[in-house]
C-alpha cells in the first residue's frame, strides 16, 4: 500500500477545480523563490543593523553560529521532503511523526509569522520608496512632508505595492519565479559590488574579534542575536512549499540547500563590509535606512541610490515570495479540512490557489494597518522580528524533531546516516528551543508591567505567545467543529507523494 492518501474530491466524486497544483518548476525556479523569501538584501540592509544593536561588532560571529542549527534543520527538511513532498511540509511531517496538534501548530505559526513578516516588509517597501523619492529631490507631496521613518506613511504606500505583487502571484509560481529571478540578479550584482568595495576601502580596520562569539556582551544578547540571525535565514524552506509544483521533488531540496549556503556567504560578506564602513553606533542607529546610509558612505548620487533600489527590489520580491508559500501551506491544510474550503480552491486558468493568495495579501495588509499603533518604523520592525524569531525557532525545532523520530531506525542500520538524520536535527532542535525559552524568560523578567512599546519585555513576549495560543484554539476548532480526519491520522493529503525510502515505525 502507498504511504499516502488519495486526492481530495468533492461530494460529487469529480476532481475539484483545484485538487492538484500544476507541476511547472525546476530547481532554479525553487532557488529564485527561496532566495526571494529569505530576502538577503533586506536582511543585510535592515537585519544587520537591528542585530548589531544587540551583539555589537560581532555580526560575522553571530551569523556563523546561527547557520549551524539552521543547517541541521535544512537537512531534516530535505530528508523529509524525499519521503513525503507536500505543500504543507512541516504541518504534515510533524503531524504524522509527533502529534497532529503540534503539526497543526507548525502550520499555523508559519502562517501567522509570514503574515506578520509581510506586514513589516510592506512598511519596509514603503520606506525604501520614500527614501528614493528623497534622493530624487521629492521631500513633500500634497503638502505632506515625506518621512521614511513614519510607520503610517511607509505602510500606506507599501500596501499598494503588496496588492500589486499579490495579483502577480495569482497568475502562477512560474511567472513569479521569473520576475523574482530578474530582481535577484540586480540585487546581488549591486550588493556584491558595494560590499566588496566597502571591504576594500572602509575606514575601520578589520578585526578577528568580529568572529569571536565569547566577546558578545551577555548571554541574553547572544540568545537574542542568534534568534535574530535565524530570522535572517528564515525563508529557505519556501522551496519545499512548492514541492508539489516541481517536476522532481529532489529539486526542492537542492533549491533549499543552495539558497541557505548562498545566504551564509552574503551575510558574512555584508556583515564584514558594514563593519568596515560604519561604526557600531552608525550600524545600530539607522534601522530601515541602514543600507541607504551605507551607500551614501561609499558613493555619491546617483550611484549611492543603487543599494536603496536593490533594497526596494528585495522587499518587493520577498512580499511576493512570502505570499506564495503561505497560500500553499493553507492550501494543504484546507484540503485536510483543518482550515476552511476557500483556501483549497485552485484557479482553473492559472493552476494556483488564487483565492487563498488574495486573502493572504488582504490579511497582511490588515495586520500592517494594525501595526500603525507603533509610530516609529524601527520600533515596529524590532517588535515584529523578535516575535517571528521565537515562533520560527519553535516551528523549525518541531520539524527537526519530527525527522529524528521518523528516521530513528537509521541509528541501528547505519550510524553515519543516523547521525545526519537523527542526531544533528535533534541537537539543532534543542538549541533553538533553548534559545527561544531563554529569550522568552529574559523578556518576562526584564520588566514588571505591560506597555505597547518595542522595548517592553512583556509586550515582546506577549506577541509570540498570542501567535502560539491562537494556534491551539484554531486546532481545537478544526478537530471538534470541522471534524478533520487529520487529527486522527496526522497524515496530509497528497496524491502524488512517492515513497522513496521506507518510513520507520
Amino acid at each position: 500500500m502507498p504511504d499516502h492518501q488519495p486526492s481530495v474530491r468533492p461530494p460529487g466524486g469529480e476532481p475539484s477545480a483545484g485538487s492538484t497544483l500544476r507541476k511547472s518548476l525546476g530547481v532554479l525556479d525553487g532557488v529564485a523563490i527561496a532566495a526571494s523569501s529569505t530576502a538577503a538584501t533586506t536582511s543585510i540592509g535592515i537585519g544587520l543593523g537591528v542585530t548589531a544593536g544587540v551583539v555589537g561588532l560581532h555580526l560575522p560571529a553571530i551569523m556563523l553560529l546561527a547557520f549551524l542549527p539552521v543547517l541541521g534543520i535544512a537537512g531534516a527538511y530535505a530528508r523529509l521532503n524525499r519521503v513525503e513532498p507536500n505543500a504543507g511540509n512541516g504541518y504534515v511531517w510533524v503531524g504524522r511523526s509527533l502529534t497532529p496538534w503540534l503539526g497543526f501548530l507548525v502550520g499555523w505559526v508559519n502562517i501567522v509569522a509570514t503574515v506578520a513578516f509581510l506586514a513589516y516588509t510592506t512598511a519596509v517597501t514603503g520606506s525604501a520608496l520614500i527614501q528614493l523619492a528623497g534622493d530624487a529631490g521629492v521631500h513633500r507631496l500634497a503638502g505632506l512632508t515625506l518621512d521614511p521613518g513614519s510607520t503610517a506613511q511607509t505602510t500606506l504606500l507599501g500596501v499598494v505595492v503588496l496588492a500589486a505583487v499579490t495579483l502577480t502571484a495569482v497568475t502562477g509560481v512560474r511567472t513569479a519565479a521569473r520576475l523574482q529571478a530578474g530582481l535577484l540578479v540586480f540585487e546581488y550584482v549591486v550588493l556584491l559590488g558595494f560590499c566588496a568595495y566597502g571591504i576594500v576601502t572602509g575606514p575601520h580596520a578589520f578585526s578577528w574579534s568580529w568572529f569571536d562569539p565569547f566577546a558578545i556582551p551577555s548571554a541574553t544578547a547572544l540568545a537574542q542575536g542568534l534568534l535574530l540571525s535565524v530570522f535572517c535565514y528564515w525563508g529557505f524552506e519556501a522551496a519545499f512549499s512548492v514541492s508539489e509544483e516541481v517536476r522532481d521533488p529532489r529539486d526542492a531540496s537542492r533549491a533549499g540547500l543552495t539558497t541557505l549556503f548562498t545566504m551564509l556567504g552574503l551575510f558574512l560578506l555584508g556583515s564584514i563590509a558594514f563593519q568596515r564602513v560604519l561604526s557600531e553606533q552608525e550600524l545600530a542607529g539607522h534601522g530601515a535606512e541602514g543600507l541607504a546610509f551605507f551607500g551614501d558612505r561609499l558613493a555619491s548620487q546617483p550611484l549611492a541610490a543603487l543599494p536603496l533600489v536593490a533594497l526596494m527590489f528585495s522587499a518587493v520580491a520577498s512580499l511576493q515570495a512570502g505570499v506564495i508559500p503561505t497560500a500553499r501551506g493553507m492550501f494543504a491544510m484546507s484540503r485536510d479540512r483543518t482550515l476552511g474550503p476557500v483556501w483549497s480552491k485552485v484557479s482553473r486558468r492559472y493552476g494556483t490557489p488564487a483565492a487563498g493568495t488574495v486573502l493572504i495579501g488582504a490579511l497582511a495588509a490588515g495586520v500592517a494597518l494594525l501595526a500603525l499603533v507603533i509610530p516609529r518604523l524601527a520600533d515596529m520592525i524590532m517588535a515584529t522580528v523578535s516575535a517571528i524569531g521565537i515562533v520560527v525557532a519553535l516551528s523549525y525545532a518541531l520539524t527537526a524533531l519530527a525527522a529524528a523520530v521518523r528516521f530513528r531506525s537509521l541509528l541501528r542500520e547505519d550510524w553515519r546516516e543516523g547521525v545526519r538524520a537523527v542526531v544533528l536535527p535533534t541537537l539543532s532542535a534543542l538549541t533553538l528551543l533553548g534559545l527561544g525559552g531563554y529569550l522568552g524568560w529574559s523578556f518576562y523578567t526584564s520588566t514588571d508591567h505591560f506597555a505597547l512599546r518595542a522595548d517592553n519585555g512583556w509586550f515582546l513576549l506577549s506577541t509570540p505567545l498570542a501567535m502560539i495560543a491562537s494556534g491551539f484554539v484554531a486546532a481545537a476548532w478544526a478537530k471538534w467543529v470541522r471534524r478533520s480526519a487529520y487529527f486522527h491520522t496526522g497524515r496530509g493529503t497528497d496524491a502524488d507523494a512517492p515513497r522513496l525510502i521506507p518510513t520507520p515505525h
